[in-house]
């Protein structure tokens, strides 16, 4: 009887022990900083809105052709090759003969819709399904331009629907000779206009504002803030179509100049990389090419760069981001970060555990720092805390805003 009381007096004993360490545990765990982090991977970077001028190198074609008004061959933004034929200016007798083209278009669209081939022809079956699913599209088409290439490409379906019809009767049957008809006029058409060729390869551009001569690359290092803003130019506003002529843009590389008083403006230096965002809301990367020095203590800085340049043909001015710079690594809150001495720690928690991490801030932010850990050789020839660890890992917990108390007792 003795052995079974000593053996439960044991047994409250070590319940009492063992609740004693579980509630002092749980106390230590609560009187801990209650607003902590988990470390991962991150990335933080540092950006800004500002207003640039595009300046590409461009140049204008026409001819003083151009009286009759002009037919677009190449559509705006497509690239062209050197001596290709990009559009063309009407001739004194285009009315007259596209008003024959037009006339026997509709005689031979009837003869194709009478006609009972394409019930037997899969080509004919094929064009019909191309038609179909353009039109289906058509709901999506914001533009002039848009409406303008799906009418182009209809007809070239329409003709060639024709052609098969032709070619599976006599050469003397009337959709024949319509067709023969119409390829002499065209041919009269295309011999009494003027064509006009890409000087270059580049972008195709009917988008004219008088300025690509005035806005070179030989002068990029001229143009301050002052000159700039006296183009008296709107931000965003689309420059427009012109009916008698086009331009070939330079489709490697193209400058976006920007007035900027911001610190991370102040520190930027030629070949800095960076990122803009360009109208589109695509992010491409870009490199500081030029800084000028304005006397009222901002910066007028030439980015390049280099990718989607048909993207940008539309406009002159606009407003756009600049990520000065982006970092990788440990994210942490900056008020998880505390400086000694010049260094900087963060305070880890193990289960109410508490010590001290020595770390390196790669970059900061307002909010965060991308922080990582001193390589061995760095940490020989710093002061730091020896009683601190110097290894910080993922998914380790970290206090924010920690205490001076739950620091003393981190650092012992």
């Amino acid at each position: 009887m003795k052995r079974q009381n000593s053996k439960n007096a044991l047994i409250v004993i070590v319940s009492v022990i063992l609740a004693i360490m579980i509630i002092a545990w749980f106390i230590r765990v609560v009187n801990s900083s209650a607003e902590t982090m988990i470390i991962t991977d991150g990335t933080i970077s540092q950006s800004e809105t500002l207003t640039g001028y595009y300046v590409r190198e461009e140049k204008v074609v026409n001819s003083d052709k151009n009286k009759n008004g002009m037919q677009q061959i190449v559509t705006e933004g497509q690239k062209v090759a050197a001596n290709e034929s990009i559009f063309r200016y009407y001739s004194e007798s285009e009315n007259d003969n596209k008003a024959k083209i037009n006339e026997i278009d509709q005689k031979i669209q009837k003869l194709v819709e009478t006609s009972d081939i394409g019930l037997y022809n899969s080509d004919l079956r094929l064009i019909d399904s191309q038609m179909l699913d353009s039109l289906k599209n058509i709901s999506t088409y914001n533009s002039i331009q848009n409406i303008k290439e799906l009418k182009s490409a209809m007809k070239i379906l329409e003709n060639k629907k024709a052609e098969i019809v032709a070619s599976s009767t006599t050469n003397d049957s009337e959709i024949s000779k319509l067709i023969s008809e119409r390829k002499t006029l065209e041919k009269q058409r295309d011999a009494d206009s003027t064509y006009i060729k890409a000087p270059t390869s580049g972008i195709l551009s009917y988008r004219i504002d008088g300025l690509e001569e005035q806005l070179k690359f030989a002068d990029i290092n001229n143009y301050n803030n002052e000159y700039l803003e006296n183009l008296n130019l709107d931000t965003g506003k689309i420059i427009p179509t012109s009916s008698t002529e086009g331009k070939i843009v330079n489709n490697f590389e193209c400058y976006v100049i920007t007035n900027a008083s911001s610190e991370e403006a102040k520190k930027a230096k030629v070949r800095d990389k960076v990122q803009i965002t360009l109208p589109t809301g695509r992010t491409v990367d870009a490199r500081v090419a030029n800084i000028i020095e304005e006397q009222n203590g901002s910066r007028t800085i030439a980015i390049k760069f280099s990718d989607n340049i048909d993207e940008v043909t539309s406009y002159r001015k606009v407003s756009f981001d600049v990520i000065w710079w982006n970092s990788t690594g440990y994210k942490v809150k900056n008020s998880g970060i505390i400086e000694e001495n010049n260094l900087n720690y963060v305070i880890r928690n193990r289960q109410g555990h508490l010590k001290k991490v020595l770390v390196k801030i790669k970059k900061q932010t307002d909010t965060y720092s991308i922080v990582k850990n001193y390589s061995a050789s760095e940490l020989k020839e710093l002061n730091y805390d020896k009683k601190a660890l110097t290894s910080l890992m993922l998914n380790d917990e970290v206090l924010l805003n920690p205490t001076e108390d739950e620091i003393k007792n981190a650092g012992q």
